[in-house]
């Protein structure tokens, strides 16, 4: 699996590939068992899978000096005099793993200078990896094989696919598809979002909670951006990581790029 086809690879990469590959190994034997559910302060829910994973996803990572941020950890902010750091969420969709539909991802980006530089999103119920490198374009890991992806070129509205989430899609979310003249809308669980757009299986995900946090979307960032799609907020403006305050205020918006002006204008327009 780390004969992912980049010429000038960081060591950082292998080392998240086999991070969320083996993490991806602890939570499969969880969720194929009886494991315990617990609820966090903020009543979002954590189970084992995400402990042990979070465990994993450290040991592996700690061979680099950068520090971690975490779902699963106190933040101290130390991070914030860093110029490269990890940030990390064990286990993203909990509430679809507890659910069983297979659709949850682990999720692994090294940030410098507040950007993305590598993320890593590993799909375990489908044995599937996805990883981008700045500068050397998307992956995807599927059947044995790395294969390079991109998005789509799809610029009619009319015409596209978006996905959206399947616990947090709000009423002001779906009225906002429905006047952006989206009929094609599906409901998918955790990262797979973003990769079924850098695959070019999907052409937009909107959300404009201000609940998603820096590790619901580092990993991402990378991808889309090296996939040849966008994210920003819901206001067009350009997302950094590594920030004191982890929620994103504004929303998230990922598009395959060429739809992504026209979804913001109108999006402006509701206020």
């Amino acid at each position: 699996m780390k004969n992912i086809p980049i010429l000038d690879k960081m060591p950082e990469l292998d080392l998240a590939i086999e991070a969320a590959y083996e993490a991806g190994k602890s939570i499969l034997e969880i969720y194929e068992s009886k494991y315990e559910t617990f609820t966090k302060s903020d009543d979002s829910p954590i189970t084992e899978a995400d402990l042990k994973s979070n465990e994993i996803i450290k040991t592996i990572l700690s061979k680099t000096n950068h520090k971690i941020l975490s779902e699963e950890d106190k933040d101290d902010l130390k991070r914030l005099a860093e110029e490269t750091i990890w940030i990390v969420d064990p286990l993203d969709g909990t509430s679809d793993f507890i659910d069983k539909t297979g659709e949850f991802t682990v999720m692994i980006a090294l940030v410098k200078n507040k950007k993305p530089i590598i993320g890593v999103i590993g799909w375990p119920t489908e044995k599937i990896i996805f990883a981008a490198q700045k500068g050397c374009g998307a992956f995807r890991f599927s059947k044995g094989r790395w294969e390079e992806i991109a998005v789509t070129k799809v610029s009619d509205l009319s015409k596209c696919k978006v996905v959206g989430s399947r616990h947090h899609l709000s009423e002001k979310e779906k009225m906002f598809i429905k006047k952006l003249g989206i009929r094609d809308f599906t409901s998918i669980g955790s990262s797979l979002k973003v990769g079924k757009i850098s695959s070019g299986e999907a052409e937009a995900y909107i959300t404009t909670t201000n609940k998603m946090k820096e590790w619901d979307s580092a990993a991402s960032y990378c991808l889309i951006s090296e996939a040849g799609g966008k994210m920003t907020d819901m206001s067009g403006n350009d997302i950094t990581y590594n920030n004191k305050i982890v929620n994103h205020q504004n929303g998230i918006l990922v598009t395959n790029g060429l739809i992504h002006d026209e979804i913001v204008k109108e999006f402006k327009r509701l206020d």
